[in-house]
């Protein structure tokens, strides 16, 4: 039943991640806003509920490993994973906001996640409380620097989605979120009891399964949108996801219930290869070609997502 469970949740997420990529595609002709700007927020909410589920009912169920294990982990697949295939797949560009400013705030949420877990062992509900803020904030800039600056054409864009109307939009963002939740549920469960069968700790589950599971859906819309050339969609998702989950995830579950380390890996391995490989994208985007993740650098995060699932198994 676990491998059905698995196969299932993979068909759901994929025609989730259609559904949410269209509908949102069709709500940045609608606002007349940047496709990044869509990414980092509707898709982001929708394809981070099922990290924030997960962690939430982990963290209420005292399993705190499980709730950190899942963000740092699927933040570390997001870049490693799901940036590494998709740039494998067909060349992402690279959007000068990308190191202008949601890099940085990406760095920077990373950054203080870990110094809140450092300087005292947890996430309090006021740690949690000033995450929640800090992501009103970026998203408030985000959308004031979106105005501010001249859309740049994208190829491959379905103009008749201009054409969409409000219930049609709202009808596809409700099928992708349940569809993502559904099919994110169905896989982590098929994952935690292949992973229990298999007796490795609570721990390595998070960052290993549950974290791939739960970024299913970055996988989905990320492959779906870059074969579909929807390449700043497809990386504003990705950056967008990791604040989101962070910020949101973390931050709402710690406000719910704070989240304590119980395993020191945590702190002193998982979440230095999450900063590494968020700080890793940057020198990345530069080297030839420039502004630019082709098939090469793709297999780089590639190879390093294998090596850290390597070693947390090893461990």
């Amino acid at each position: 039943m676990s491998i059905v469970f698995i196969l299932i949740g993979l068909v759901l997420l994929v025609v989730g991640g259609e559904f949410l990529v269209r509908a949102s595609v069709a709500l940045s002709f609608k606002f007349n806003i940047s496709k990044m700007v869509i990414g980092l927020t509707v898709v982001s909410f929708a394809t981070s509920a099922p990290e924030l589920l997960v962690s939430l009912q982990a963290a209420l169920n005292g399993f705190s490993d499980i709730s950190l294990g899942n963000v740092i982990g699927s933040n570390i697949a997001n870049l490693g994973l799901v940036l590494g295939i998709t740039a494998i797949i067909t060349s992402i560009s690279v959007d000068r906001e990308f190191y202008r400013f949601n890099w940085p705030a990406m760095m920077l949420f990373s950054i203080v996640l870990y110094y809140f877990l450092y300087t005292g062992g947890h996430i309090s509900r006021l740690e949690g409380l000033l995450l929640f803020i800090g992501l009103i904030v970026f998203l408030i800039l985000l959308i004031r620097r979106s105005r501010r600056k001249t859309e740049i054409a994208v190829e491959g864009i379905d103009d008749s989605l201009k054409e969409t109307s409000n219930f049609k939009m709202i009808i596809w963002l409700l099928i992708g979120g349940v569809a993502l939740w559904g099919g994110s549920e169905l896989l982590v469960d098929g994952a935690v009891d292949l992973a229990t069968m298999l007796g490795v700790s609570e721990r390595v589950i998070s960052v290993t399964m549950i974290a791939i599971g739960t970024s299913v859906p970055e996988l989905a819309a990320s492959v779906i949108a870059a074969l579909k050339k929807e390449k700043a969609l497809s990386l504003g998702n990705l950056i967008g996801s990791n604040i989101f989950n962070i910020a949101s995830v973390l931050g709402i579950t710690a406000m719910i219930q704070p989240i304590y380390i119980q395993s020191d890996q945590i702190l002193t391995n998982d979440i230095f290869w999450m900063i590494g490989i968020a700080f890793a994208i940057a020198p990345l985007a530069f080297l030839p070609k420039r502004f630019l993740f082709n098939r090469y650098k793709g297999v780089i995060l590639f190879v390093s997502y294998v090596i850290f699932t390597g070693l947390a198994f090893l461990g």
